[in-house]
């Protein structure tokens, strides 16, 4: 799809975020008891957080589960801003929940994956937000639809939110894996590739799904440069209500911020840095030409393979060949040190776009 422009002001022009990064959201998954919500925030506060979050309304897939304690604890929150002077957010999945955060003050609102999802919701919660000016983030949808994701963004920007970024927390997956949500970076680049002026938060919590794998995701995120961290901190996460396994305390919390991870410069004025990165970089350029010029090779070859099929009468597709090729380059790959995954992936890629030229010779298009 092509690329549309967004009107966004810088993440440092809001008012709550300060450089150096990252810049920090942190706070309870839900908001419980007003004690929960003060005493939480008193931690935090102490440690340097300035942006506090808290679910207020909490989407569960089955009735009956925790689903948030309502608008009363957004009068916590109030309370928590009001005493310790922190900027509050929370997430928001309608036009209600729009009202009831401007009504207390909030600072900031986010867009959970199962409302990015619903076009529905968002025209009607950029709507309810139109001529505002409170920032706005946008998770992830479930699924890896990067035009859902593009989509929702630019419904929010045209209704004239401009303090807009988004926030990465993973996708849905069956496969094994030990995270909860698939991070499947590469969808996370894309969309920084496109529009590399939104501000870029990551949610390793629900990434993570438990505490165990919030250090080394947190760091995955630094290293690709995004802005910012949403992770989840409560005062006594054992007996949360909601997403116990993926809590940390204010102290962990502290302990991961200012001694486990590392904040990686975007640049440098080094004269050393520079010769040596321009130097590679263009070994990478030629690297690609030579790519490109593979791959035009090939398609080449495939439109002669179409043509021979043509005069011969036969099928396009060969599945038996394809899985001696696949598993031959994918043997290759191996002795040249590159994923399993990433081979079949390019070289699928390759084959489907094979395929759609001899098609397109057969039927004489």
């Amino acid at each position: 799809m092509a690329t549309r422009n967004l009107d966004i002001i810088p993440l440092y022009d809001w008012g709550m975020f300060t450089e150096p990064r990252p810049s920090v959201i942190a706070g309870p998954c839900s908001a419980e008891t007003e004690e929960q919500v003060m005493e939480t925030a008193k931690g935090l506060r102490e440690m340097g957080i300035n942006v506090y979050r808290a679910g207020i309304w909490k989407p569960r897939t089955h009735p009956g589960s925790f689903e948030g304690v309502g608008s009363e604890g957004l009068r916590w929150m109030q309370r928590a801003k009001r005493e310790y002077g922190l900027k509050i957010a929370t997430e928001v999945a309608s036009e209600k929940h729009v009202f009831e955060c401007l009504k207390f003050g909030v600072d900031l609102v986010w867009l959970g994956a199962r409302t990015t999802a619903n076009p529905f919701l968002v025209q009607e919660i950029a709507d309810a937000l139109k001529d505002t000016d409170i920032p706005v983030l946008v998770k992830n949808p479930v699924n890896p639809d990067l035009d859902l994701w593009i989509g929702a963004l630019e419904r929010l920007n045209r209704a004239g939110i401009k303090k807009l970024g988004i926030i990465h927390r993973g996708f849905s997956t069956f496969d094994k894996i030990n995270y909860r949500n698939d991070p499947q970076w590469q969808v996370a680049i894309e969309l920084r590739n496109r529009y590399p002026e939104l501000p870029f938060f990551v949610d390793p919590s629900h990434m993570a799904g438990c505490k165990d794998y919030i250090r080394e995701i947190s760091q995955r995120s630094l290293d690709l440069g995004f802005e910012g961290l949403m992770i989840e901190s409560h005062c006594n996460p054992s007996v949360a209500l909601s997403d116990a396994r993926q809590q940390l305390t204010p102290d962990e919390l502290s302990d991961l911020l200012y001694k486990q991870i590392k904040v990686k410069d975007k640049d440098s004025d080094s004269p050393e840095w520079k010769e040596n990165i321009d130097q590679l970089r263009a070994k990478i350029d030629i690297i690609d030409e030579n790519i490109l010029y593979a791959l035009g090779s090939r398609m080449k070859i495939s439109r002669q393979i179409g043509e021979i099929k043509r005069n011969s009468n036969i099928a396009i597709l060969q599945t038996n060949r394809w899985d001696k090729v696949l598993a031959k380059v994918m043997a290759k790959g191996e002795e040249y040190g590159l994923p399993e995954d990433f081979i079949k992936t390019v070289f699928n890629a390759i084959h489907e776009v094979s395929v759609e030229v001899q098609n397109e010779i057969i039927s004489g298009k």
